[in-house]
């Protein structure tokens, strides 16, 4: 790499001063802190258990050990490496919503207020929190300014784990199809997953939350430019004019922000690179859950099957760092991070729920709205609670990007109307 790109890299790992010229209120201790050698470090660790188990898997499949293979271990090599076969007499039809005798317009109304205020519920919530636990410190008293909390990884770890259990005991409870995929492709979702999740909470420590948000309501636009230039994806009109209207939103609130107020971290390149990881990951998990939803598998076993990898990475990985037990004691240390962090758990793990029986009794447009409109409540809340500051230009810009938002959710249910939809299950993961 060219010396001067290098420096451009170290200069946007490097923690920003804070506004106004300010300093960091606690500053890396050292290089090993900076965000991209734990970025790094974190990937060899997955590394370290995803390539010797994809190397195993080709080594199985080229010894046709489905064939050849016997022992207690069998079934379990089979599941992971080869899956099952699902059987016509297994299968559990993925049926698409229809009226019950007793959905009244009053129960349907009832139930839509159920969803819509769940899903804002444990969302505004999980983001309120997410702010606290990455920006706020913990134990400071008139003396001490108390210490923050650092370890991303530690934390997608404790919402995987919480998120697996919900997940196992929604799929004991409830009949769900017969497992067919291989288990071992969950991982590679898992891998982004988890990557996506890190550079989420890391991205925090350099931009604002409102920052953050429109970050994520913009990701079309870079899902549209890599759909037009490697799928050859061609797009309507509306979609093109959707797309320049979320781009001139955001720029008009990046250019005109107010200053950051106290200890909110002002928007660096750090903070833009983290962030740009995140919907790059975060599309990936996607578009690899879509693929394999070809298995017919419900959402929860999709649930069930990413966080299950999730946690063997983030764990093995936080062991061979020797970050798990730090983790604990800081949870030891502050009573306060505990119930911050088993909240946060909470809310993305039932979150994810209140997604699939929303879409699963409205569908995705209704979703769509009730998500768009979280994301605008989340701004707002952050900018009260926490101070930011959003100028009159700046929160147009907001205006205009949702407003976007909702004109590409009403433009696609106009040329979905009177078409055949088939059912599909939602990806999963998409906090």
């Amino acid at each position: 790499m060219d010396a001067r790109w290098w420096a451009v890299v170290v200069f946007a790992a490097l923690p920003s001063s804070g506004a106004g010229g300010e300093s960091p209120e606690a500053p890396p201790q050292s290089w090993t802190q900076l965000w991209f050698f734990r970025f790094f470090l974190n990937v060899a660790g997955y590394a370290s258990f995803m390539v010797p188990g994809y190397l195993l898997v080709q080594y199985l499949r080229r010894k046709n050990y489905l064939e050849t293979g016997r022992g207690l271990c069998f079934p379990l090599v089979k599941a992971c490496v080869f899956g099952n076969e699902p059987k016509a007499s297994d299968e559990v039809p993925l049926a698409p919503r229809t009226e019950t005798a007793d959905s009244s317009p009053s129960w349907q109304v009832l139930k839509l207020i159920f969803c819509a205020s769940g899903l804002q519920v444990s969302y505004l919530t999980w983001g309120v929190l997410q702010e606290r636990v990455m920006t706020g410190s913990y134990g400071a008293t008139a003396t001490s300014p108390g210490e923050h909390f650092m370890d991303s990884q530690f934390l997608v770890l404790m919402n995987r784990v919480l998120a697996l259990i919900v997940a196992g005991l929604y799929c004991v409870l409830r009949k769900q199809p017969r497992h067919g995929a291989p288990m071992y492709r969950y991982s590679f979702a898992s891998l982004s997953n988890v990557l996506s999740s890190w550079c989420q909470y890391e991205a925090l420590k350099f931009v604002s939350f409102p920052t953050q948000v429109l970050a994520k309501a913009s990701k079309v636009i870079p899902v549209m430019m890599m759909g037009k230039l490697v799928s050859r994806r061609s797009y309507e009109h509306w979609e093109y004019l959707t797309a320049g209207l979320i781009s001139i939103g955001v720029s008009m609130f990046l250019l005109s922000s107010g200053p950051e107020p106290r200890s909110s971290p002002a928007t660096t390149l750090s903070g833009l690179i983290l962030l740009a990881g995140y919907i790059a990951f975060d599309s990936f998990t996607s578009n690899w859950q879509d693929a394999l939803f070809a298995y017919k598998m419900s959402s929860v076993q999709m649930m069930f099957g990413v966080n299950l990898f999730s946690c063997l990475f983030t764990v093995g990985s936080l062991l061979e760092q020797g970050a798990l037990l730090e983790g604990a004691r800081f949870m030891g240390r502050h009573s306060e991070f505990a119930l911050h962090a088993l909240l946060l758990s909470i809310c993305s793990a039932f979150g994810q729920l209140f997604i699939f029986y929303t879409i699963g009794q409205f569908g995705a447009a209704v979703f769509t709205i009730i998500m768009t409109l979280r994301q605008a409540i989340a701004i707002l809340l952050s900018c009260l609670l926490y101070g930011h500051t959003v100028t009159v230009v700046g929160g147009l810009g907001v205006a205009v990007v949702f407003t976007a938002l909702l004109l590409r959710v009403y433009a696609r249910g106009r040329k979905q109307r009177g078409k055949k939809v088939v059912p599909t299950e939602p990806p999963v993961q998409k906090v």
